[in-house]
């Protein structure tokens, strides 16, 4: 096993470890403070809808329940506090013979992973493996996405490191390796016009 991290200057959160039959490129949650200062930023975790309604409709709840939303907001807080460090590792293994899988890792940073998703792309449902840009809130932003195609013929896009969405030059030293581990250069064909 060899691990590195290729970007170490401006993206240190991102490693690649090379095993003897796969690679594993990670991301996890945090980052380096783009103002150069060198601080640490932890866990990129934006604000949702949810999160802003909620204080609204306890306020409009409070009259009416009272002592027991107090006593059950306070559990609410308690757990939303223990849960709220949530330390997420994003990987892509690449199989060059088998395929793809993206694993998310979730859990508090003491108590280690509590929570693991995995979805495997077999090679032969593998369509491609792109960077693509979409707009997330007013900030336009690259990911990457594995396109597969579905027993029924219909075409599925998983994005990878979906949570985290790292910046364009870790997702470009992803996206070449992965190219490169699984979609080697096909010798030309002699009918191919250049």
């Amino acid at each position: 096993m060899r691990s590195n991290r290729p970007l170490l200057d401006t993206h240190p959160e991102f490693s690649v470890i090379e095993w003897p039959t796969f690679h594993e490129y990670r991301v996890e949650n945090w980052r380096l403070a783009r103002d150069g200062s060198g601080r640490i930023i932890r866990g990129a975790v934006t604000w949702t809808w949810l999160d802003l309604c909620l204080p609204l409709l306890i306020s409009f709840l409070w009259p009416k329940v009272g002592v027991f939303l107090s006593s059950s907001c306070s559990i609410i807080n308690r757990y939303a506090t223990i849960f709220s460090f949530f330390d997420f590792t994003e990987s892509v293994l690449v199989f060059p013979a088998l395929g793809i899988q993206l694993e998310t890792h979730c859990g508090h940073p003491s108590l280690g992973p509590l929570f693991v998703s995995r979805r495997f792309i077999h090679v032969s449902r593998l369509e491609d493996f792109v960077i693509h840009e979409g707009l997330r809130r007013w900030n336009v932003r690259y990911f990457l996405a594995v396109i597969k195609r579905s027993n029924n013929g219909s075409i599925l896009f998983h994005v990878a490191f979906e949570n985290i969405l790292p910046y364009f030059p870790v997702l470009l030293e992803v996206y070449t390796g992965v190219q490169c581990s699984v979609f080697p250069l096909q010798p030309r064909d002699s009918r191919e016009i250049p």
